[in-house]
């Protein structure tokens, strides 16, 4: 995704598009954008060679107020799993690998981006 293309996009959205590129060049395939499940969306559900990769996007624009992964509630977690379950049951998929990913993306003043990814965060 273009630059110009990412910077039209809501706040939220933004990140997650960010994300999505980061992830494509680390060679994983993205199979859903928003995927929702009972008033519970998942932001990116990917394939990380045999894994399903369930992907929760954290963006924020400064750390004032914690880091965006720490923003990933117990009550977030549990919802999020449903979610996951349900996408595995509208898609008959099982005994596959999955894990949660998240990744946190702290836009800077200066338009400086961080990214870090935390594999498998949910454990």
């Amino acid at each position: 995704m273009e630059k110009d293309q990412i910077n039209s996009l809501p706040f939220g959205r933004w990140g997650e598009a960010v994300a999505a590129d980061y992830l494509q060049k680390k060679d994983y395939h993205i199979l859903e954008h928003n995927f929702n499940f009972h008033h519970t969306e998942i932001d990116l559900i990917a394939r990380d060679g045999s894994y399903l990769v369930f992907v929760e996007v954290k963006t924020r624009s400064s750390a004032d107020f914690g880091t965006p992964e720490e923003a990933l509630t117990p009550r977030k977690k549990y919802h999020l799993r449903r979610a996951a379950e349900g996408y595995l049951y509208l898609n008959n998929l099982n005994n596959i690998d999955c894990r949660f990913d998240v990744i946190s993306i702290l836009f800077g003043p200066d338009g400086q981006i961080e990214i870090e990814h935390f594999k498998n965060a949910f454990e």
